[in-house]
Parts: C-alpha cells; structure tokens; sequence
C-alpha cells in the first residue's frame, strides 16, 4: 500500500467503510497468491462474499478473469472507474462501452507471452508425431507397431505466424531455436520496423503466410475482421502436410471448415486449444476430434501455476497503479 493513498470509495450497501484502501471487487477467483497481493493494496471483495451481488452498484474497481462485461453491466454502473482484466483477451469485456463511460480497461499483454508459446509448440510436436492418435489406440486396447506410424520432421522447416504480438515473436523464438525455422509472420498492424533485430520474412498478406509454411500458428484477437480468418480457402492454400495451430481466440478458425480439410487430406494434422464453445464439449466437436490428427485443449495456454499468479497480480497492479496516478494528478 502506497504512503499516503486514501479509499476514494464511499461505503455503500453491506460494504464497510476502510480507513486507507480502495476497494476492489474481485468477480472471478484469482490464484491465492494473487489474492493475498490484492489485499495487500486494497480492500478486496471476493466472489464469495455477499456484497460482490452490488458491484454493479457500488464497485469503482473490478479484477476479472473470465466473467463478461456487457454494455448492459457498464450502464448500470455509476462509479466504476477501471477494471483489471487478467490475460490478453478482451473479448468478453464490453470496450467500446468502457470508452464511452469513461471507464478503463487494462489487460496484461506479455505476461503470459512464454506459457501459450510453450502450448504451441507442446500442439505441434503432438500433432506432427501423431501422439494423441496413438495414445487414443493404445487406450482402446490396440497394440501398436512402430511400422503404422509416420510423424512429420520439423526441422529446417518454415513457420508462419499471423500476428506479430508478444506471443507470436515467443513462438518464433522457439522454433528457431528448437528447429532452425525460417519464419514468416504478418501483421497489417505492427510498424514497419517491427521484429528489426530478429531474421524473417514480413509478408504483406495471409496468403503469402499460408503458402510457404509448414506450421502455421495463429495470433490475433478475435474481431468482426479475424472472425473466419482462415476458412476453407485459406487451408486450401496450405500445404497437404502443413499443421495449423489456433491458440489464439475460437472463431478466428473456422472450426466446420477446419474438419472438412482435416477429413479431406487439404491440411495434415492441427492443433487447437481456443474454440467457440468453451469448454468445448464431445456434442459440439465429435466431428473435428474424430480426425486422428487433430489435437485439442480446453484453452490451457496460460494454465500454468506461475502465470496464473503472474498474470491475476499484473492485472490487480495495473488498477492499482491507475489509483496512483490520479492521486498523483
């Protein structure tokens, strides 16, 4: 707790008032340690505590994870000033609405930049050597001769990357160290300059990531203008032994079409952890997990112990800080 800084929160509803902390109201649970951070800086609301019911009511400051924001919510919210979103995505957080009352957002890009990285490498090492395939058949009791295996070698291959991000200069770190990957990476929105001291190949489109590589790897948020990013056409233009990985956002992969390639050999094998229903279920994706070269996880790229607590307390710090800077105004 900074010297000196005073709760600009009033007491209202079942809140009791606190002598020199903000408050925080915590709508979703955060790691432990994160929690015990946050009260160390605020007086903290949590999930179980009845008066989390008034937040919309009473909270100036909100830590989430994964609850949704709506435009609905924000109207309804008088005082609330800034809410701390653990994780990069901010899809399920109303922005527009935010901006419009005033009220800001703050993520935490890069924080868990090295877990998805590290996913997306774990996605196309199961693909490539058919781990989950052969997994599912040795489970079901079949015994499996090395002969009826035939992986893919990914060195000295080439990686493409759409998004230019924290995570995506991550994932291409890794592969060229893991493989000697060539890289080519696209992004309409990094400058120019971007990725100056690391060798790749900057494409000026999707089309020219998608036809050279032989891993492509997905890093974009979800918009109206990534939704269906890569479709059918756009797998038509990979390699029949190219793997696609989505850990990004469900809905940037087009998911119907996505089992149409894998089922008619137009790609070899992916591997997705971010899907529209989450947590995605058996009725919703029998279809695509039926294909022995599709690999999917229930959105794990940051479920990691270290960066759930490094995540939740950068995103308990930046509230904090945004205090401190008013009071600094």
């Amino acid at each position: 707790m900074a010297p000196g800084l005073v709760d600009p929160q009033s007491s209202s509803g079942n809140e009791q008032p606190s002598s020199d902390m903000p408050t925080l109201y915590m709508l979703d649970t955060l790691h432990p340690e994160a929690v015990k951070h946050a009260q160390q800086l605020f007086k903290v609301v949590l999930p179980t505590d009845p008066e989390i019911q008034h937040w919309r009511e009473n909270a100036r400051y909100l830590a989430v994870r994964s609850s949704y924001i709506t435009a609905a919510d924000i109207q309804a919210c008088k005082q609330l000033r800034a809410i701390g979103k653990q994780g990069v995505g901010l899809d399920k957080v109303d922005v527009d609405a935010c901006r419009e009352a005033g009220i800001e957002v703050f993520n935490t890009p890069g924080v868990n930049s090295k877990a998805v990285a590290e996913l997306v490498l774990a996605l196309t090492m199961s693909v490539a050597r058919e781990i989950g395939s052969i997994r599912v058949r040795q489970n079901q009791g079949e015994v499996v001769p090395k002969e009826t295996c035939s992986g893919l070698l990914l060195s000295g291959k080439t990686l493409g990357l759409i998004g230019m991000g924290n995570i995506s200069r991550c994932v291409a770190d890794i592969f060229r160290g893991a493989f000697n990957a060539s890289i080519v990476a696209y992004d309409p929105f990094a400058p120019a300059d971007a990725w100056k001291d690391f060798e790749h190949i900057r494409a000026k489109s999707v089309t020219q990531v998608l036809e050279p590589a032989d891993v492509v790897s997905v890093h974009v948020p979800l918009t109206k203008d990534t939704r269906d990013l890569i479709a059918l056409n756009e797998m038509k233009m990979m390699k029949s032994t190219a793997i696609l990985i989505n850990a990004a956002r469900g809905g940037i992969v087009n998911e119907d079409d996505l089992a149409t390639a894998l089922e008619t050999g137009t790609i070899w094998g992916a591997g997705v952890d971010c899907h529209e229903e989450e947590p995605p279920t058996k009725a919703r994706y029998e279809r695509l997990w039926s294909n022995p070269r599709m690999i999917s996880t229930p959105h794990i790229g940051a479920a990691t112990s270290q960066t759930q607590v490094e995540t939740a307390i950068a995103a308990v710090d930046s509230v904090y800080q945004y205090i401190r800077g008013r009071k600094r105004q």
